[in-house]
């Protein structure tokens, strides 16, 4: 008897065709969707192009007029110099000189001369001249790194290990910055280097930051002291190891018996004292250069010049301002005026 073969099921053939239907009219409807977003775009793209075409030479007009306009008020205007000082601060006063800054700036936005003549001890004219403060950070990666090392050093063992590098970077903020910039902007280019004594003393004069240095400069003493004292100390153990190691080697030899590892633990010793001699040595390095770092209160890296520098840039020029706002003012009027007669035709129809 012979034996059929297994014919495939009618509804297995069935249902791959719907899947396979399926699978089609969902790409389709995707692809249709896609169609129609692109169609959407091209047709707005169209519209403003076509509004733009009608507009055009109003636009034109309203554009030549912007210029126009912000040539004369850039050649009647005052010109503005920029003048920049780059500072750093010691025992925490950059708060302060932040808040100075930001007081000196309000007063020069109010325009009030008689204040900033009598802050800066300078004629109301000049003070008049003031356009404008500023203060910012100045930092790069590599001095972060560095204020990270620095603060990491000050920890004990068991705190420095819940640091985190990337987390205290990523919190790192203006006020941890070692250097600031202050800058003036003032219609008079040489008013700047006339007022930084002011500036300067307003932080060097405040009687915390005089008692926070002197406390520093005494704890740099103590600690210069210390230093030295240890110092004489290691060199006269280095002294007294170096008398008995002669006297050790003067004595006549006994039998032929060499005890290596208590001349090893001398040799180690002595090796001990050198290595503590140059971190002492080193330390000093650091206590002379946190000394020349603290000597003031504000440290001036860099003064005011004795006469600023022109500000420049397009994006402060009437030339360019004047023409874009004009330009975006009548955008916003053309497409009003548009959607108006739209909404009419549309009403009529």
């Amino acid at each position: 008897m012979s034996k059929e073969l297994p014919q495939p099921q009618q509804s297995e053939e069935v249902d791959l065709g719907q899947l396979f239907k399926l699978i089609g009219n969902a790409f389709d409807r995707f692809f249709k969707f896609i169609g129609s977003i692109f169609k959407g775009v091209f047709g707005v793209i169209i519209l403003f192009l076509l509004f733009l075409q009608k507009n055009f030479i109003k636009l034109i007009i309203v554009g030549v007029l912007g210029i126009a306009i912000g040539l004369y008020l850039d050649m009647t205007k005052k010109t503005k110099y920029v003048s920049t000082m780059v500072v750093e601060p010691n025992f925490n006063s950059v708060q302060q000189l932040y808040n100075n800054i930001d007081f000196y700036n309000e007063l020069a936005r109010a325009e009030d001369s008689s204040a900033l003549a009598d802050v800066f001890k300078i004629t109301k004219k000049q003070a008049s001249a003031i356009k404008q403060f500023k203060v910012e950070s100045y930092s790069d990666e590599n001095q972060k790194i560095q204020l990270f090392d620095r603060f990491v050093r000050s920890l004990d063992t068991t705190t420095r290990k819940a640091i985190d590098m990337k987390a205290y970077l990523e919190n790192f903020n203006s006020f941890d910055a070692r250097f600031h910039s202050i800058s003036i902007i003032a219609t008079n280019n040489s008013i700047a280097k006339k007022i930084q004594p002011i500036i300067i003393n307003s932080i060097s004069n405040n009687n915390y930051f005089k008692l926070q240095k002197e406390t520093d400069s005494t704890n740099i003493e103590f600690q210069e002291e210390l230093y030295h004292k240890q110092i004489i100390e290691i060199d006269s153990l280095q002294a007294l190891y170096k008398r008995v190691m002669e006297k050790e080697a003067a004595r006549p030899m006994q039998g032929t018996s060499i005890n290596l590892g208590e001349n090893g633990g001398k040799e180690n010793k002595e090796l001990a004292l050198i290595n503590k001699i140059e971190e002492l040595k080193s330390s000093l390095v650091e206590l002379n250069e946190e000394r020349a770092n603290k000597s003031s209160i504000l440290n001036v890296i860099s003064d005011f010049p004795n006469k600023g520098v022109k500000e420049k840039g397009i994006f402060k020029s009437y030339k360019f301002l004047v023409p874009c706002g004009m330009l975006i003012l009548s955008l916003f009027v053309f497409v009003i005026l548009s959607l108006n007669t739209y909404l009419k035709n549309y009403k009529k129809n």
